[in-house]
């Protein structure tokens, strides 16, 4: 099995844990518990639960793109993708824990049917984001995650599993924020010693120091930085909405 091949099934299979834990977590909950506010700015968890599910499905459609080669988009259109989202928000919780379960199902039917042949098809993802189909198993799983979290039940970012961690904090290094005018230059530097220089090309970067789980919650906008270390006790840098 080559390298993409084994972290295909790995991604799948942390997926697959990734959304038992966020189910048993909203099983524990009630109607007026999904109404309540989220960790996102103006979602209640509806509104988080919502987005899982009809995210499964847009990630169905990228799988279906790779394995025909017919272009399928993720979403009809961003303003359907927010309508979606407003329209199922509301729902009481069993009905979010059944959709959030048969999009799972329909998720892991595509991703199965995927041939490792098409592992290095690339798909256009929202945003003009290209990714290789390889990798949607990671996406969905950053996705599963960081959205149980924002859910605020007790799923921190110190829950989350260090491979995972690992993985998120070199993606977000080496892709999301790589060559983005909008970040500062900065250098990351795990307490084990890994390094990553990121964010604008140009300028003497920044160093941001500490353990990965903190890097990566304070990237992701989840935590604000308690933890991290920086060159001279410079304050954090501000970061944009991600």
């Amino acid at each position: 099995m080559t390298d993409i091949a084994q972290e295909f099934a790995y991604d799948a299979a942390a997926v697959h844990a990734a959304t038992d834990r966020l189910l048993v977590s909203m099983g524990k909950l009630d109607d007026e518990a999904v109404g309540e506010p989220s960790l996102l700015p103006d979602w209640t968890r509806g509104h988080v639960l919502a987005h899982l599910a009809r995210n499964a499905d847009a990630l169905v459609n990228l799988f279906t793109w790779a394995r025909t080669g017919t272009p399928t988009p993720m979403y009809a259109s961003p303003a359907a993708r927010d309508a979606d989202i407003e329209r199922d928000a509301d729902r009481p919780l069993t009905a979010h824990l059944e959709d959030l379960r048969s999009a799972a199902e329909r998720w892991e039917t595509a991703c199965a049917a995927l041939g490792p042949e098409r592992l290095t098809f690339e798909v256009e993802m929202r945003n003009g984001v290209f990714e290789r189909a390889g990798r949607l198993p990671f996406r969905r799983l950053a996705e599963v995650e960081l959205h149980h979290v924002d859910l605020g039940v007790g799923y921190t970012i110190d829950h989350l599993a260090t491979e995972y961690v690992d993985a998120e904090l070199a993606f977000l290094a080496e892709r999301r924020l790589k060559d983005d005018d909008r970040v500062v230059a900065l250098r990351l530097r795990t307490d084990d010693g890994r390094s990553w220089r990121t964010g604008r090309a140009d300028g003497t970067p920044l160093t941001v120091s500490g353990s990965p789980t903190a890097l990566v919650g304070w990237l992701t906008g989840r935590t604000s930085g308690t933890g991290l270390s920086t060159d001279g006790d410079a304050a954090l840098p501000e970061l944009p909405d991600r």
